[in-house]
């Protein structure tokens, strides 16, 4: 099972670091604007809007899914939490992209968070007990150190609104404390 749970960290992290990499390349904007960059290697607002509306969608449909079929509470407790926070995040996100007049703006880094949302439910899925809860916390490890991630390198520096900057850095303070939870739980249930 660990191997398991290695082996899925290091693709995630495979994935995390092709996505940064092709963030970052610089072939006078052609790749830029398909990861989520507009013309000059900026991040547009409306495609981190787009990325963030995708994150918080993609943990909100793992959670629900753990809420579904785990029979811990401590990991449905978790769920719960990841609901709640999630979609209040949508929320306050959707309110200032209405305020700013802005419609998210899918691109490359979205869909790429939107697909891995869907194989991690596919892997997820089949699983029971305490090998879902064990899968699931590790996801939630690895997925919430993806977000922060991308919230330090591109998501908050992109920026142009000082909103929206905002936002995303108290998103960043909410997403360090559920990382924690997650290693938390992690640990807990590999005892």
């Amino acid at each position: 099972m660990r191997c398991t749970i290695l082996v899925r960290r290091l693709v995630l992290a495979a994935i995390c670091a092709a996505a940064a990499a092709a963030a970052a390349s610089d072939d006078g904007g052609t790749k830029a604007r398909d990861v989520g960059q507009g013309a000059g290697g900026q991040l547009t607002d409306a495609r981190i809007a787009a990325v963030a509306l995708t994150a918080n969608k993609v943990d909100i449909e793992a959670a629900r899914l753990a809420m579904r079929k785990s029979r811990n509470v401590a990991v449905k407790n978790y769920a719960s939490e990841m609901i709640s926070d999630h979609t209040s995040s949508n929320k306050r996100a959707l309110e200032l992209i209405r305020t700013l007049g802005v419609s998210p703006e899918e691109n490359e880094l979205s869909r790429s968070l939107a697909q891995g949302g869907q194989e991690n439910l596919a892997y997820l899925k089949p699983l029971t007990g305490r090998e879902f809860d064990l899968a699931y916390a590790d996801y939630e490890v690895g997925y919430h150190q993806q977000v922060l991630g991308a919230l330090k390198e591109k998501l908050i520096s992109g920026a142009q609104n000082v909103e929206l900057k905002s936002l995303l850095e108290s998103v960043r303070t909410l997403e360090k404390g559920h990382l924690e939870h997650a290693e938390s739980l992690y640990e807990s249930l590999s005892k």
